[in-house]
């Protein structure tokens, strides 16, 4: 393995180590596309393992922030989505064919209540 490989493979695996990250691929893999104000009430309810009506104010606003000031601009820097806090639209971007797989993989992982379960490594 040469290190170019290395180091994307490095950058992929940090970036889909943060949950709110992989929450908000989650939700723009399955529809292309999402608005912010929506997402954010999901990623919330995933985080906590709740309904959305069961996640309170402070949550979802921490959530937007994170997501605002950290989440989308990183996802955005690296080419795997591009957004417009404006409209709030965010939208998947040609990079996210290179982590889909790895994306694809800690999915199953987190869909599997006996894996999930499972102490930290």
């Amino acid at each position: 393995m040469n290190d170019a490989t290395a180091t994307r493979m490095e950058a992929a695996c940090s970036l889909l180590a943060e949950s709110e990250r992989r929450y908000l691929l989650y939700e723009l893999a399955t529809h292309s596309g999402a608005n912010l104000d929506d997402v954010v009430g999901q990623i919330a309810a995933w985080e906590h393992d709740d309904d959305q009506t069961q996640v309170d104010d402070e949550t979802r606003q921490r959530v937007y922030v994170s997501l605002v000031h950290n989440h989308l601009p990183r996802l955005a820097d690296y080419g795997i989505i591009e957004y417009d806090l404006r409209s709030g639209d965010i939208v998947l971007d040609d990079g996210f064919d290179d982590i889909k797989p790895l994306l694809t993989q800690f999915k199953q992982t987190e869909d599997d209540p006996t894996l999930r379960r499972l102490s930290s490594l």
